[in-house]
């Protein structure tokens, strides 16, 4: 079998182009005097002059390394240190490209594929002959070499007419061969021929499943029929090497199993011993199927649901390598997987939504109640006199319907951002008299609730790239950002204690290396920062997520809907709390361009 590589595109290939002499010359020292030695072809003999022959061609080597040989060149390069270490050095430290072709079997197969770790790439030729490696100017050939990886007897060369022909002969090999990993499967494919087992003995049947816990490298699928099913093979030790698997390599091992009470303790001990499984709750069955690795897979039939061992619990067994059956099952896996990630993230979102109605109508309720309420004092009650009725009832009317128009606002947001209908209507302002106006609200809504023991400060640096330093100008939706900056500061006030201050700041930061000729951005950084009870632990990983809140009252919708807003404007928003321990820090920032028809 030869491949199909044009000599067109080994032309175009550059590991196969040998460097140019003019590039080679401006390189260093060493390769300048590599060129400049007089060309000399001699032979070396004893192990001490070859080894140092050889290390000096993977040494001065530039930019490429071509080597070829028979099905010994693998543990002779792997046996010998010295020439493993200078050719990883040589691919990690320095880049060069090392390509070997050589004839892989099946006496030599794990060599080669160790090998292939070392080197850049690996080809295979049935039946080639000839060892011999060639840089950009040196060439050297093994004639005499020993079974145990000792090389005795080496022809160098450093002419020029020596070093052309072998790259062309290399080439031209090279373009025969086939890629090492096609080879290796090939043969694998034939060293485990494919088998179809069926296993009546319970004793067999449970020896080949604990196997199976042992060999996986790449990924794991369980499919476990009852709840008891994990306490078996938790006591036949299979759950440790799950764990084990998962903690010492990358493998992907996913566990669909029914859940409850009785396996809870085993569930508790894997997530907190391997977090990187994932486990599923299912439905009872009658079979239980184990995939490792996509090669093999064990089926076995559910004979006895309540017995307390895996060998007396299990049945009829199914064993095999095959392809069709493996893919087959392993289809009908992800399919469930599938259904049960489904499933479960429908039942969050159903509790997320009785939860939201729950909140909303609450929350609807309080406002509606208290406008009713004030509104037929005011109209009915006649021991005050107009000025009174004012006085006494319009502002907590007023401050409730305007509780009650954000609540809806915060529910036509949310239904326009999940439907994807959230437009922004953008035009240019100035971000400062916009943040300016949004304390000054907070600081009158915090007088009129009589939270105003809260001191809220703002300052704007504007000292940056701007003609015009007492303004920011910003191209964004005005009363969205005015929204975010009314969901920051009013989160900010309502979680500070009397004697806590509140402090807002814009700062205009020009990204560096930004070309304002080319309209490239730089950023607006907006924070606020307050000294109350900051932000809780519980609440961080989901803060920026619907209904994520630790108050008594409000829906947790307006940091969603904050982040929202801040992302559809190609920005960014985030929060911490502070290092002393006192208060958190809310920040989101928006670009700006930095172009002469929007100067900032």
């Amino acid at each position: 079998m030869t491949s199909n590589t044009s000599n067109a595109d080994n032309d175009n290939d550059p590991y196969l182009k040998p460097s140019s002499t003019k590039q080679h010359l401006t390189s260093s020292s060493k390769d300048k005097s590599a060129l400049s030695a007089p060309e000399k072809t001699e032979i070396l003999y004893g192990e001490e002059n070859t080894t140092k022959a050889i290390l000096q061609i993977i040494d001065n080597a530039h930019n490429d390394i071509f080597c070829c040989g028979d099905h010994t060149i693998a543990s002779v390069t792997l046996q010998v240190e010295e020439f493993k270490k200078a050719l990883l050095d040589a691919k990690r430290n320095r880049g060069i490209k090392i390509r070997y072709i050589t004839d892989v079997t099946r006496d030599n197969l794990q060599d080669c594929k160790e090998l292939m770790e070392v080197i850049t790439d690996l080809r295979h030729l049935d039946g080639v002959k000839g060892n011999f490696g060639v840089n950009e100017t040196e060439y050297a050939a093994i004639t005499v070499l020993q079974k145990s990886g000792l090389v005795l007897q080496v022809m160098y060369s450093n002419a020029k007419s020596i070093v052309e022909q072998h790259h062309y002969l290399f080439k031209t090999i090279w373009d025969k061969s086939l890629p090492a990993g096609q080879k290796i499967n090939e043969i694998e494919a034939d060293m485990y021929p494919e088998f179809y087992d069926v296993i009546t003995n319970r004793q067999k049947a449970s020896q080949v499943l604990v196997d199976l816990a042992k060999s996986a490298k790449k990924e794991r699928l369980v499919l476990l029929p009852n709840d008891k099913s994990m306490i078996r093979l938790e006591r036949s030790g299979v759950v440790d090497y799950i764990i084990q698997a998962s903690k010492q390599s990358a493998v992907e091992i996913k566990i669909i199993c029914p859940l409850s009470k009785v396996n809870s303790y085993i569930i508790k001990k894997i997530s907190d011993d391997a977090p990187a499984i994932k486990i599923l709750d299912g439905n009872n069955s009658p079979y239980g199927m184990y995939i490792v690795d996509g090669q093999r897979l064990f089926r076995a039939e559910l004979r006895e649901p309540e017995a307390d061992d895996l060998t007396n619990a299990i049945g009829l067994a199914v064993y095999s390598n095959s392809k069709p059956t493996i893919n087959s099952f392993k289809s009908i896996f992800e399919l469930l997987w599938n259904e049960r990630l489904l499933n479960d993230q429908l039942k969050i979102s159903d509790t997320m939504q009785r939860e939201f109605i729950n909140i909303a109508a609450h929350e609807l309720r309080t406002p509606a109640q208290s406008i009713l309420g004030y509104a037929e004092l005011a109209s009915i009650d006649p021991k005050y006199s107009k000025e009174q009725k004012k006085e006494l009832f319009v502002d907590v009317i007023y401050r409730n319907a305007v509780r009650l128009h954000r609540l809806i606002r915060d529910i036509l947001d949310v239904t326009r951002i999940e439907s994807h209908t959230f437009n922004l209507n953008k035009e240019r302002f100035n971000l400062d008299d916009v943040a300016t106006n949004v304390v000054l609200d907070i600081q009158r809504q915090s007088f009129l609730t009589r939270s105003d023991k809260v001191s809220i400060t703002y300052k704007a640096d504007v000292n940056n790239v701007s003609r015009n330093n007492d303004a920011i100008f910003l191209e964004a939706d005005r009363e969205r950002i005015i929204q975010v900056l009314h969901n920051l500061l009013n989160n900010a006030v309502k979680f500070s204690k009397a004697g806590s201050t509140v402090s807002v700041t814009v700062e205009k930061r020009k990204q560096e290396g930004a070309n304002k000729e080319k309209g490239e951005q730089g950023e607006i950084v907006v924070k606020v920062v307050d000294t109350g009870i900051g932000i809780d632990p519980e609440i961080m990983p989901r803060l920026f997520t619907k209904f994520a809140t630790k108050s008594l009252s409000g829906t947790g919708l307006g940091l969603y809907i904050s982040k929202s807003i801040i992302e559809a404007h190609g920005g960014k928003i985030w929060a911490q709390n502070n290092s002393s321990c006192n208060g958190a820090t809310f920040a989101f920032s928006l670009p700006f361009p930095t172009s002469s028809n929007l100067s900032i």
